[in-house]
C-alpha cells in the first residue's frame, strides 16, 4: 500500500497537481469515477452483470483504477490509513451484522 501511495504522491508532485487536491475536489472525483464504473454495469440483469465480455471487463478495470487511486489520494491527504479505516468498519459491521441474524439475508442491520 505504501508503495502504490508513493506513487500516486510522485505522479502528482511532477504535474504539481496538489494545488487542486482538496478533500472536497478528490471526493467529488471519486463520486465521478464511480459513477463511470456503475455505468457499465446500468441496465444489465443480475446473470449479465457477472458475465462480462473482454471489451466491458476491461473498461470497468479501468474504473476500478480511477476509484482507487482518487481513494487512495483522498486518505493520503486527509492523513487517513485506509486499510485500517476497512478493518474498523468491517469490525463495526461485524456487531451490526452479527452471522446467527444476518447469514443469507440482505437486510439492514436496523431491521434483523
Amino acid at each position: 500500500m505504501d508503495e502504490i501511495i508513493e506513487l500516486i504522491r510522485s505522479f502528482n508532485k511532477e504535474r504539481d497537481w496538489g494545488q487542486y487536491h482538496t478533500p472536497k475536489n478528490l471526493a467529488m472525483a471519486l463520486v465521478v469515477e464511480a459513477g463511470e464504473l456503475v455505468e457499465h454495469f446500468q441496465w444489465l440483469t443480475p446473470e449479465q452483470s457477472q458475465n462480462l465480455n473482454g471489451k466491458t471487463l476491461r473498461k470497468v478495470r479501468e474504473e476500478i483504477g480511477d476509484v482507487l487511486l482518487y481513494l487512495l489520494n483522498l486518505a493520503d491527504k486527509l492523513d487517513l490509513d485506509p486499510i485500517e479505516a476497512a478493518r474498523d468498519k468491517l469490525a463495526q459491521n461485524a456487531e451490526k451484522y452479527p452471522v446467527h441474524k444476518a447469514k443469507g439475508k440482505a437486510t439492514k442491520y436496523t431491521d434483523l
